[in-house]
């Protein structure tokens, strides 16, 4: 993986500091990026961001984090596998794209690699990845990859003032090769 994992018009490479902080304290700033994401609303500071790179960067392997970039180098998002789990070859899954960016089938296309990464490389058998109620953008994501909802906590998540459901959704790797070949 010296170059990524390379597709049509992205790579996936992996995080960096140099190449990628200022950019992703940015967008967790960014109330309209991360006005579905599954975080806080609160402001994310430079030591706090600081400390995030940090902790991915030294990752056992638990999470694994790729910055997304055009073949051209632009920086354009992050893509991640958290709780990686080997004894039972799951993981949790989300991407994030610079806003410019939506609508253009970025974010699938990195989602797709990502999770050939997942299943091919790594031999998990399952992704998870979950959204909050009334974010119209993920779920068509998340179908055109094979993502299956498999459940909902009702008003789990308070998010911009209001109690949201959080929608959970799996990928097998048995789908994901039906519909994608490998």
């Amino acid at each position: 993986m010296a170059d990524g994992l390379e597709g049509e018009r992205i790579r996936l490479v992996p995080l960096s500091r140099e190449r990628h902080f200022e950019n992703c304290l940015r967008w967790v700033n960014d109330l309209d990026v991360t006005e579905w994401l599954l975080i806080s609303d609160e402001p994310t500071s430079h030591e706090a961001e600081s400390e995030w790179f940090d902790r991915m960067l030294a990752s056992d392997g638990r999470d694994i984090i790729f910055g997304v970039e055009l073949l051209d180098g632009t920086h354009i998002g992050q893509s991640a596998l958290h709780q990686v789990s080997k004894q039972n070859r799951t993981a949790q899954c989300g991407t994030l794209l610079d806003k410019a960016f939506w609508g253009k089938g970025f974010g699938t296309e990195a989602s797709l690699l990502r999770a050939r990464y997942a299943f091919d490389v790594l031999d998990l058998r399952m992704l998870i990845s979950g959204y909050l109620e009334g974010n119209a953008r993920t779920p068509r994501m998340l179908a055109k990859q094979g993502f299956e909802i498999t459940g909902r906590i009702p008003q789990e998540l308070w998010k911009r003032g209001a109690y949201r459901d959080h929608v959970l959704a799996v990928l097998t790797a048995e789908k994901f090769r039906e519909l994608h070949g490998g």
